[in-house]
């Protein structure tokens, strides 16, 4: 079983009580940059076994009548149509989609900012269908000296070139689609403008990691070092926070780097600056809320371990370089990470070795681990994801719940009408078949109704799984890493 080491209650308690009293040393008035995923951060539930994925939103709920959330999306990555990795979709349809997520929960999204516009057709025409469907947005344009030029940035001709977005609440959290999409730069033209206008206000960030009151090499703190392994984010002692208190927090070298700018930007606008370090402009109080130690720091050194073959998988794939897997690896020297912590790894390869077939492994909740291979009907993950609710469920794995006959038919129809050229099932069309056969075969009901027991259980694979399955197992929250290999050698892979 999964020990639980984060106090997700106590921690929903002191974040919220922070930011209130954050938001009374402003006078009433605090823009909130969120860092990181604001309502499904599932690398903070790994890493923090007991952290819930919701926990930022659930604990801005505690507050949401003083709440307004604006929106920031970079108009560069509109043009590059960048996508979110983890959901597949463009930002600005990220966009859109947190819109309604937040109003869904009764948030109230005041704007859109379009943050380094520049006249991008495909920033203008998001713009235009912002306005069809009745949402306010403002444009934020190029600054520049941005951000080394403090006098030319504090002044009229840049940040004030800026729309100035008019805001209701006391609390606004400024979050986005993904990292660099001008969350602080919107916060900054906002302290200027509101200044300017004689409404005191001030700044903080709420980001989750690295997190300040750990250990600079902290298993937790490296995960996240691990995770931003593509953007060579590099956690580092609090130089600022150290001569100022004599005290070691842990930041990011990008806040260390910019904070005498934007100390002097603060002085400039507000006349002198409410912040002494880095450490001092965050809120975030998920360190004190780690009731077990040694369990996330193994919980996050399986995530780092993950990080490493998603790395791996993305090199093969081209979607990144030498750099951050070898950037990974120093990680896992650090962290004291190898494959051997997994014990679904050595089997999954064991099992492909023996067999010749691509293969895939699992952990069960109790510790157990079952094994699944290629056959003529099902690829390795259908196989495993079978055996794995059939061993829960206390079935011998040999019983065949989906018969040939069963399986033939779906088969065939792939191949001879929808134009697939593997005849294996993926695990959903699996689950599919299990479902319809539950009606008539009552095993087939009992295993299914063990698919939330996979939760949070590892699973390792021979070969890179395709998109499909990838996608179910993440639905059943199963953490799942692959040998960066393809099962047939050709250039195009889906």
């Amino acid at each position: 079983m999964v020990k639980i080491g984060f106090d997700n209650e106590k921690y929903l308690a002191l974040q919220a009580e922070h930011i209130r009293q954050r938001m009374s040393q402003f006078g009433g008035k605090l823009y909130l940059e969120f860092g990181g995923k604001l309502f499904d951060d599932y690398h903070a539930s790994r890493v923090l076994p007991g952290f819930q994925p919701d926990s930022k939103i659930r604990m801005l709920e505690t507050i949401r009548d003083d709440v307004e959330i604006v929106i920031a999306i970079c108009a560069g990555d509109i043009e590059k149509n960048k996508t979110r990795g983890d959901l597949g979709i463009g930002y600005d349809q990220d966009v859109l989609r947190l819109i309604d997520v937040f109003r869904g929960l009764g948030f109230y999204v005041g704007s859109v900012v379009i943050t380094q516009y520049a006249g991008q057709p495909a920033a203008d025409a998001f713009i235009h269908r912002l306005t069809a469907l009745g949402v306010r947005s403002c444009r934020h344009y190029p600054i520049a000296g941005y951000p080394s030029d403090v006098a030319h940035i504090v002044s009229d001709e840049g940040l004030g070139k800026n729309d100035y977005i008019e805001t209701s609440r006391s609390i606004v959290v400024v979050t986005a689609p993904g990292p660099g999409s001008g969350k602080m730069a919107t916060c900054l033209s906002q302290l200027y403008h509101d200044h300017k206008r004689g409404i005191r206000a001030g700044y903080a960030k709420y980001e989750t990691f690295p997190i300040w009151n750990l250990p600079l090499k902290h298993p937790v703190n490296l995960a996240y070092e691990a995770a931003t392994a593509d953007l060579n984010d590099v956690n580092m002692i609090d130089p600022f926070h150290l001569e100022a208190y004599g005290k070691t927090t842990v930041n990011y070298n990008r806040d260390v780097e910019i904070f005498p700018v934007l100390n002097a930007m603060f002085q400039r606008i507000q006349g002198s600056s409410p912040y002494r370090s880095p450490t001092d402009m965050g809120v975030n109080m998920a360190g004190f809320a780690i009731v077990d130690d040694e369990a996330c720091r193994e919980a996050s050194r399986m995530e780092i371990l993950r990080r490493y073959y998603a790395g791996m998988v993305d090199r093969v794939r081209g979607k990144a370089d030498d750099s951050v897997v070898r950037k990974l690896e120093i990680v896992m020297q650090q962290a004291d990470v190898t494959p051997d912590i997994c014990p679904a790894v050595a089997a999954s390869l064991q099992v492909a070795e023996s067999t010749g077939m691509p293969a895939g492994a699992m952990v069960l909740p109790d510790g157990r681990i079952v094994t699944g291979k290629n056959s003529s009907l099902l690829g390795p993950s259908a196989a495993l994801l079978m055996n794995a609710i059939k061993a829960l469920a206390g079935i011998d794995k040999d019983l065949d719940l989906l018969p040939a006959s069963i399986i033939a038919p779906i088969s065939d129809m792939k191949i001879s009408h929808l134009g697939h050229h593997n005849p294996r099932l993926h695990s959903d069309e699996v689950l599919i078949a299990l479902s319809i056969s539950a009606v008539t075969n009552p095993l087939a009901e009992l295993v299914l109704k063990k698919l939330d027991e996979l939760r949070g259980c590892d699973a390792h694979f021979s070969i890179i799984l395709s998109e499909e399955d990838t996608k179910l197992y993440n639905r059943l929250g199963i953490h799942v890493s692959c040998e960066p290999k393809y099962e047939i050698k050709k250039l195009y892979h889906k």
